[in-house]
């Protein structure tokens, strides 16, 4: 066991300021937490046979600009987070290989554009499911993972390696307190009551409501983890009462947005 390589990635980690680092060996992924579980090829070392550990990084999204979806402010938020996943992964598996043990990263999202998304709504590596067996979460109701730091609002890049690392502890509370306002608000239609996964996303009519989004500029959604209660980013931000995203709410912050979604789309 390498428990050396915690430190190299933590140190890494601290200087780039990435927030949530969590460890999965790849036999986690042969014990299933919940049924249905993901098929057998989406396992890493199914999909590179020489990958012993999954290394888990999260970038959160800050709530304020979130706030503001679907706007442009939003919109290149995301694209900046995805951009400094794949940077940081890249790097990460990059300065894992110079030590020893070879390490590669998989895009944080692996499909090409929203259309391909749309007819296959699946990509090769479910970043969610290496979080949750890394210990940084637990899936809610919107089928998001969850975390205590940012509730749903964070993206995440995964590592594979050659290098046996000691699995994190699994997160045994339940996280999601089944408020259901990602359901009642999700202006697809594409979420249901009940828990993960035997109550899934509705995924075309997810899709087809972010390449609406995307013809305007002003993708994706991020309806259901603008609403979603969890996360001490919640306390940071003062946003402790999500009732100001209700149909109907007139708040200073309301104005503010109605002002962002003005410009930078269509």
């Amino acid at each position: 066991m390498n428990v050396d390589l915690k430190d190299i990635v933590s140190s890494f980690c601290t200087e780039k300021n990435i927030p949530l680092v969590g460890y999965a060996a790849s036999n986690r992924w042969e014990q299933p937490l919940f049924e249905p579980w993901i098929p057998a090829d989406f396992y890493p070392h199914h999909i590179l046979p020489e990958t012993r550990s999954v290394i888990v990084i999260g970038l959160p999204v800050a709530l304020p600009v979130l706030e503001t979806s679907p706007s442009i402010w939003y919109h290149e938020l995301y694209k900046t987070v995805n951009s400094l996943l794949d940077q940081y992964t890249v790097q990460l598996a990059s300065l894992l290989s110079r030590a020893g043990f070879p390490s590669v990263f998989v895009p944080r999202d692996g499909y090409g554009s929203i259309e391909v998304l749309q007819k296959n709504p699946v990509a090769f590596f479910s970043h969610r499911h290496a979080a949750v067996l890394a210990g940084l979460g637990r899936f809610g109701v919107n089928n998001m993972v969850l975390t205590r730091e940012f509730g749903p609002r964070i993206r995440f890049g995964s590592i594979f390696t050659t290098a046996l690392i000691p699995s994190d502890p699994l997160v045994e509370d339940e996280l999601c307190i089944h408020c259901n306002k990602c359901v009642s608000l999700c202006p697809a239609n594409a979420l249901k009551e009940g828990d993960y996964p035997l109550v899934l996303t509705d995924k075309p009519a997810c899709t087809t409501q972010s390449a609406s989004l995307n013809k305007r500029y002003i993708s994706p959604c991020g309806i259901c983890i603008k609403v979603c209660p969890i996360g001490e980013d919640r306390r940071v931000f003062h946003r402790g009462n999500t009732g100001i995203y209700e149909p109907g709410s007139d708040t200073d912050l309301f104005h503010g947005w109605e002002h962002v979604r003005k410009y930078g789309g269509k």
